[in-house]
């Protein structure tokens, strides 16, 4: 069997520039990193040479995963390779992957087998810097903030003054930012800095995450045009004064320099699957930290250039889906027609309380045979699922990414009971193995479905889970109890009052972002299936302005991974030839 880099490596791929054309870019926005990669200046949103909208707006979401994931990111392309078959003109749009989860347990995140995304090196390495971008301009912030509190401690007022900074008194003990870099690091969690001399100061508790799991990431993902970029970058809060009051980046004076680093990285970059359609890749945020999707901007020029856009959202339907409805179309204002539900036999069985999936292991073995009453204990995740998607309004295909052990009683099974649970469609896709003849009929499935069919009334309305004018802690609860099924939320010390405080200044209106495991529905990732009589408990809130919504942190949720005892890395080399071997 070959492997994913060794498909893609002998794909036939287009110049890149043939791509842009085929989709009807002008090539007077196209910047070419290379043959086979792009990015897309971002005035062709304003110049007015855009033709009108027209696509179909398709979210690929999962049930809740195992640790190897269930090829999510595959069925994305598959079907945009499928509409492709079927003749319909679809584009996908996928985040950038870290590098960190990539050299970790995870690999890539550029698809499999002839469902990729190509060149997968660039996707799953630097592509065109961008988180490098993101990175410099967080890592400034940082910087700005402890050589102010340094400076401050040295300098008088009105010497100060005479250099033209504001007194800002910053409390060290109140600042919130680390620094970042884009790579697994555990040593790196809990840190000390300023240590050495009174010239290296200030010494303070600090902490590095991963640049993915930076504001600056998230901002990136959520801003419709570069003034929007720059006054979300004054906005995000990384300290407090000795009074409590919040201080911004635009009090530290960084935000216009930040917005420079990040002038590149904000145009959306431009790849191909292997059957030759476009891909937008840009913007990298987590999903059990951050909203966990693409780009708006990518999403805005996408709509122009195909009947369909497929756009993945991170882990499962109660986590990247509903911040795709709830931040991400509540910042674009575009609505989706369908989601497709990616479900696998084998996450299907650990939730039956299967044993445990562990990466770089072997599997066990009753994921290798057939076990239909293992599989039928863990339909009730499905179900929970299916109920997730109809709470936004919109028809559910169920896409049952097919491994070499499922059986076809397994699949059938499945059918069933996703159609029972009110699938609008429940479909077999082999997509990783024979690209997009293996997804001719999930395509065809979802285009029945998103109202573009025979039988279809095309009246899908997607809603939000709430409004802006709800309170905050109404929205938290609203997540909890009709997404993730919770009786109700236990709220620690002291995050009430900061709910409380949050509206009395302002920030009310905005999202929640609920931080939690992605491997249960609940906070506790032991709790399989679809747990019920369990409440949700909010340890601590934070505010992250400049992306423009409110974090509630539950469980405990790590921003910056580790590595495991045997790496994805140990097996990526390359040759004298220049080929690198074992990316996956």
């Amino acid at each position: 069997m070959k492997s994913d880099i060794e498909i893609a490596r002998e794909a036939p791929l287009q110049k890149i520039r043939g791509v842009a054309s085929s989709m009807g870019i002008p090539s007077e926005y196209l910047e070419e990193y290379g043959p086979y990669k792009a990015k897309i200046d971002y005035r062709l949103l304003k110049d007015g040479v855009l033709p009108p909208s027209r696509a179909r707006y398709i979210n690929v979401t999962a049930i809740t995963p195992t640790p190897l994931g269930e090829g999510k990111t595959t069925t994305t392309v598959g079907l945009v390779e499928g509409f492709g078959r079927i003749g319909k003109k679809a584009v996908a749009a996928l985040r950038q992957p870290s590098m960190g989860p990539t050299f970790g347990i995870k690999g890539g995140a550029a698809g499999g087998g002839y469902s990729q995304v190509v060149p997968m090196e660039d996707f799953n390495l630097h592509l065109t810097g961008d988180i490098h971008a993101v990175s410099a301009a967080h890592n400034l912030l940082a910087a700005a903030v402890d050589a102010r509190i340094y400076h401050e401690s040295r300098w008088s007022a009105s010497y100060l003054e005479k250099l033209g900074l504001k007194r800002l008194d910053a409390d060290p003990s109140s600042v919130n930012i680390g620094r970042v870099l884009d790579m697994n690091d555990r040593s790196l969690r809990h840190i000390v800095t300023g240590l050495g001399g009174k010239s290296d100061g200030p010494l303070r508790e600090s902490r590095f995450d991963i640049a993915v799991a930076s504001e600056v990431m998230a901002v990136l993902a959520l801003a419709r045009d570069l003034g929007d970029l720059r006054r979300r970058m004054d906005r995000i809060i990384p300290a407090r004064d000795r009074r409590g009051n919040f201080l911004s980046a635009g009090d530290f004076g960084a935000a216009g320099a930040m917005t420079v680093l990040l002038k590149d990285a904000l145009k959306p970059n431009l790849l191909q699957t292997l059957e030759g359609q476009g891909a937008f890749v840009h913007a990298g945020p987590f999903a059990n930290i951050a909203h966990g999707n693409s780009s708006v901007m990518a999403d805005l020029l996408a709509v122009h250039f195909a009947d369909y856009v497929v756009t993945e959202s991170g882990f499962g339907s109660d986590m990247g889906m509903e911040k795709f409805f709830d931040i991400k179309c509540r910042v674009s204002d575009l609505r989706a027609q369908a989601a497709v539900l990616v479900v696998t036999v084998r996450a299907l069985k650990s939730h039956g309380n299967g044993p445990a999936v562990i990466p770089g292991k072997e599997l066990p073995q009753v994921y290798r045979e057939e076990n239909l009453e293992l599989l039928k204990a863990g339909i009730a995740n499905l179900r929970a699922h299916l109920k997730i998607i109809r709470r936004f309004g919109i028809p559910a295909v169920v896409a049952i990414n097919a491994f070499p052990p499922d059986t076809e009683a397994e699949w059938e099974l499945v059918r069933n009971e996703a159609v029972r649970a009110g699938a609008a469609d429940a479909v077999v896709c082999r997509h990783w193995a024979a690209g997009g003849g293996g997804a001719e009929d999930l395509a065809r499935a979802v285009d029945a479905a998103a109202g573009g069919g025979p039988g279809a009334d095309g009246t899908a309305s997607p809603q939000r889970l709430y409004s802006d004018r709800t309170p905050l802690a109404e929205k938290i609860e609203a997540v909890a109890c009709g997404i993730y099924g919770a009786r109700g939320v236990d709220y620690g010390g002291g995050v009430r009052k900061e709910l409380e405080h949050l509206e009395d200044l302002g920030y009310g209106t905005l999202p929640v972002c609920i931080a939690k495991t992605q491997y249960s529905l609940s906070h506790d990732p032991a709790l399989k299936g679809a747990p019920e009589g369990w409440r949700l408990p909010v340890r601590e809130v934070r505010l992250f302005a400049g992306a423009g919504f409110v974090t509630p942190l539950c469980g405990e949720i790590s921003t910056m991974p580790g590595l495991p005892s045997r790496p994805a890395f140990m097996d990526i080399d390359i040759g004298e030839d220049g080929v690198t071997r074992g990316l996956f």
